[in-house]
């Protein structure tokens, strides 16, 4: 249920959802890699909304959809890897 949020910025703020809802750390050791790519990925997200609400910026006149696409792509770039995450099970099975 979107709230009656028109679909395109309902996308966005899913989009932007994706972005920064990534898997927590499994371990303290597991903290720096998951805040590198949390950052990575919240910086794109800040990208795309300035694209969105900046009159100024050029990004803004290629439409919500464009920018919403291209956020996706970016986080596709950035994927939350790298890191053992909590509740992820461990090669061979069981839990971290």
């Amino acid at each position: 249920m979107s709230h009656n949020i028109p679909e395109p910025i309902a996308d966005l703020l899913r989009a932007v959802l994706e972005a920064i809802d990534i898997p927590y750390p499994a371990t303290v050791g597991d903290s720096e890699q998951h805040a590198r790519v949390l950052s990575d990925r919240a910086m794109h997200a800040v990208i795309a909304l300035h694209g969105v609400l900046d009159e100024e910026d050029v990004a803004r006149h290629l439409g919500i959809e464009w920018t919403t696409a291209h956020l996706r792509a970016k986080l596709a770039e950035h994927p939350p890897t790298g890191y053992r995450a909590a509740g992820a099970p461990r090669q061979g099975g069981g839990r971290p």
